[in-house]
């Protein structure tokens, strides 16, 4: 077997794991949905699920990332492959970081605000 193809075969095998991750994630989210709905208060049980959920999607993501890099850059390194790469990493990034936007209430760069005791 090949160098290429063992790394085109890690980079399908790093996107399959992202999407399990999101998979189960999202069968985890709703089944902890589900069970806690009626005893939250109004609301909770929603923003808990939506929290979960995105927070498997930004991991599946990262997951996605990682292997179209190996597959794009190790395998077939052309200019043409390596600005679609650039292309794809630039919109996973911006759902990633609009996600976590979304998720935390704050960008991913800015750290948790502490409650003041």
């Amino acid at each position: 077997m090949k160098f290429t193809e063992i790394t085109s075969i890690a980079g399908y095998s790093i996107e399959a794991i992202g999407v399990i991750v999101v998979v189960i994630g999202s069968v985890i989210s709703s089944v902890t949905f589900i069970r806690s709905y009626r005893q939250l208060p109004e609301g909770d049980a929603y923003r808990t699920y939506r929290r979960q959920l995105g927070r498997s999607i930004i991991l599946g993501l990262e997951f996605f990332i990682a292997g179209d890099i190996i597959r794009t850059v190790i395998v077939e390194a052309t200019l043409e492959n390596v600005a679609l790469l650039g292309l794809i990493i630039l919109m996973r990034t911006f759902l990633s970081v609009a996600l976590h936007l979304e998720v935390e209430g704050r960008w991913p760069w800015q750290h948790e605000e502490k409650d003041a005791k």
